[in-house]
């Protein structure tokens, strides 16, 4: 909880080395693998993130889990959501269940992920 790396459990849908050629995932991502499309497309990807909620890791309603990259960027303000448990769901997953459909096209991703989503997804999860 908190400032915290959490080590979250899902099945690998992505190759190996995907964190080092970006953060964001398009939903045409050529790192996304064959089987991952479908997982991801599923949710199936995170069914074991329930295992994270019964060892007391996460919980099943409280902000998502966000990468170092963007967790660094909170303001003073944004910080607050890092002392609330991760979750696996929350208004900002309903109110954007889709993420990478969002993203798909986008010359850059993280970029469109930081015009396009985390305003309101922070907005959301601040309330």
């Amino acid at each position: 909880m908190g400032n915290s790396r959490l080590g979250l459990l899902k099945f690998a849908t992505m190759l190996r080395d995907s964190p080092k050629l970006g953060t964001v995932t398009a939903m045409n991502d050529p790192r996304i693998l064959p089987v991952g499309r479908f997982l991801r497309a599923t949710k199936i990807n995170e069914l074991p993130q329930i295992l994270n909620v019964v060892n007391g890791d996460m919980a099943i309603v409280g902000p998502l889990p966000e990468v170092k990259k963007f967790t660094n960027l909170y303001t003073d303000e944004e910080k607050v959501i890092l002392t609330v448990r991760a979750e696996i769901t929350d208004w900002a997953s309903i109110w954007n269940s889709n993420e990478a459909s969002v993203l798909a096209g986008a010359e850059d991703p993280d970029r469109a992920y930081m015009e396009l989503i985390r305003p309101k997804k922070i907005a959301l999860q601040l309330e």
